[in-house]
């Protein structure tokens, strides 16, 4: 009954964000796609145009923000473009799939103003000790680092209250069961079953 969605997932560095959206993703059966994002930064070896990414150059990617074809877009350490082609999520929701969409807070806000339509989970770890020792024991950053990201986190928690929905990484089973529960409720809001009522208003008896 209920329409497509696009979820947009958030969180700090090291909560887990990135392997719950592949798990959502694979337990979807093929009725959710990662948004694919448009970037101006050159192709690497063994990525494909409109799989990997949209690559595109500085001339076309600010044609496009000029024509409002993106729910957001930020420049990435003062070099290369990203966004999110409003586009390809329009033509993905209408062809019966859901979209989603991992990004950052202000990237998330962008995009629920844009698309008020959008479901927003931010992904909260149980604890910031929790976090730290999770990044940690991921052993790829430094002390200093470690630090800067754990007061990246903080910044980024202040917009939990903005998001539609909060879920604690704390047990990974537990939180991508919660996100899968919230989408699906999502999909049976009024708003994504108009064509449905609307059938059952016009039906002949």
């Amino acid at each position: 009954m209920g329409k497509s969605v696009l979820v947009v997932i958030s969180g700090p560095s090291g909560v887990g964000k990135g392997t719950v959206a592949r798990e959502l993703l694979a337990r979807s059966n093929g009725n959710m796609v990662f948004s694919v994002s448009a970037t101006t930064r050159a192709m690497r070896n063994g990525e494909i145009d409109g799989v990997h990414y949209f690559f595109k150059t500085e001339e076309e990617f600010d044609d496009m923000v000029s024509k409002g074809e993106f729910l957001e877009y930020m420049r990435v350490f003062g070099r290369n473009y990203y966004g999110t082609p409003r586009g390809f999520v329009v033509d993905m929701l209408n062809s019966g799939k859901s979209v989603l969409l991992d990004i950052d807070v202000k990237g998330a806000m962008e995009v629920k103003k844009n698309y008020p339509e959008a479901i927003t989970i931010m992904l909260v770890p149980p604890s910031l000790k929790t976090l730290k020792s999770r990044l940690i024991g991921r052993g790829t950053e430094s002390a200093e680092a470690i630090e800067r990201r754990l007061a990246e986190a903080k910044t980024e928690l202040s917009y939990a209250p903005k998001y539609d929905f909060i879920v604690v990484n704390d047990d990974l089973e537990v939180a991508i069961g919660q996100c899968r529960q919230i989408i699906d409720s999502a999909m049976l809001a009024p708003a994504h079953c108009d064509e449905f009522i609307s059938s059952l208003l016009n039906e002949e008896l």
